[in-house]
């Protein structure tokens, strides 16, 4: 009895693979997901407030943003305004190198504007809900 059991429930987990692998790519995006990315681009220097993509970005309490330098500069993602007292008290990556990533979990709701201590006129902006 135990081996039809065990049959059953590996031929259910291979068919629920099975099926999901092959959803349409759209409805595989569709999943909810925890992590955002958000994307340093080439001359991000450059952009303002386009220098990090996307932005605003929104994530539920408990999610968190990935941050990804794939710019050929060095940036940072840290929180709240340039030059503010509180600039890097919520989060602060540090030099991102070309190629670098940094992670930050939001643990409360609230909005988070954060830009880079290198080039201040890049900003963006993190809505926790």
């Amino acid at each position: 009895m135990y081996t039809i059991m065990f049959v059953v429930a590996v031929a259910g987990l291979f068919l629920s693979t099975l099926v999901l692998s092959n959803l349409p790519a759209a409805a595989q995006d569709a999943k909810p997901s925890l992590v955002k990315d958000v994307s340093i681009p080439t001359n991000a220097a450059t952009m303002g407030d386009k220098a990090y993509s996307p932005n605003p970005v929104e994530v539920n309490v408990g999610g968190g943003v990935t941050w990804s330098n794939d710019d050929t500069q060095i940036h940072t993602a840290t929180s709240g305004a340039a030059g503010s007292a509180d600039a890097g008290s919520v989060f602060d990556s540090g030099i991102l190198s070309p190629g670098a990533t940094f992670d930050f979990v939001f643990d409360k709701a609230g909005t988070f504007d954060y830009h880079c201590t290198m080039h201040p006129q890049m900003v963006g902006t993190v809505t926790v809900s």
